[in-house]
């Protein structure tokens, strides 16, 4: 029973993405993107679920995995089809195929290292690349704008097609990107930070769109000082490394 909580989390998740497919095949984009988002949300909840009630298992971790690549690779890549892609079709589905096959490439080499003891970005507090929800998150950034603005330039193929493109290299990239749950706040900024989480939550429910976009382009803005910051945590490594055998001799 453990199990079978986070689990029928993450099923839902899956069942989530997919029903954002349903709407974007209905034009209904608005809420093709939010359940792509819930879906998102759920994904960040089964494993702590898991972990609070000891569920964690195998089975899980390869159903999560699943889930991930259909939900934040294939959903997205479809939605990102029927929504702009289609204008060039031939090309078009180019640039999808690409999204959700670097899903999948992104999710297979997290699974093949759940084992490894050597992940320098993983002991540093990083991720390597960016993580499949937030890929998802940031390859529908031109559709937030068009929601936003209302202006056909977001939808233009020229404009959807790069970035798309972007997105599915830093997915499979070897990149440092910042790791949420490695944040440690100070107990003096715990009280700001729930007042800026419970101001962008309002935000969220009364203007999406606006939120959205920024959230997503403050995401990618963060990932060059996330870079930065995994440099220094090398070189400090290095200069550690370096000072060892000297001490002890």
């Amino acid at each position: 029973m453990r199990a079978l909580v986070p689990n029928a989390v993450t099923a839902l998740a899956l069942c989530s993405g997919l029903t954002g497919v349903r709407y974007a095949i209905a034009e209904d984009w608005e809420r093709a993107i939010t359940f792509v988002i819930i879906a998102a949300v759920l994904d960040g909840m089964d494993g702590r679920i898991a972990r609070m009630l000891r569920g964690q298992s195998r089975f899980g971790a390869e159903l999560d995995s699943l889930s991930d690549v259909i939900a934040f690779g294939v959903s997205p890549a479809i939605i990102l089809y029927l929504w702009a892609l289609q204008e060039v079709p031939r090309y078009g589905w180019i640039f999808a195929l690409a999204h959700a096959v670097c899903a999948a490439l992104r999710l297979a080499r997290f699974n093949a290292a759940i084992d490894v003891e050597d992940q320098p970005h993983k002991s540093a507090g990083f991720l390597t690349g960016v993580p499949a929800p937030a890929g998802a998150g940031l390859a529908f950034l031109p559709i937030y704008l068009w929601l936003w603005t209302e202006s056909d330039v977001f939808r233009q193929f020229w404009v959807v097609a790069p970035w798309a493109a972007l997105v599915a290299i830093l997915m499979i990239s070897n990149v440092a990107t910042f790791s949420w749950t490695s944040l440690r706040l100070r107990s003096h900024v715990r009280l700001w930070a729930l007042g800026v989480i419970a101001v962008v939550g309002g935000a969220l429910f009364s203007a999406p769109w606006p939120t959205l976009s920024l959230a997503a382009m403050l995401y990618a803005a963060l990932i060059p000082a996330s870079v930065y910051a995994y440099g220094k945590v090398k070189r400090s490594r290095r200069a550690a490394a370096a000072a060892a055998p000297a001490t002890e001799a």
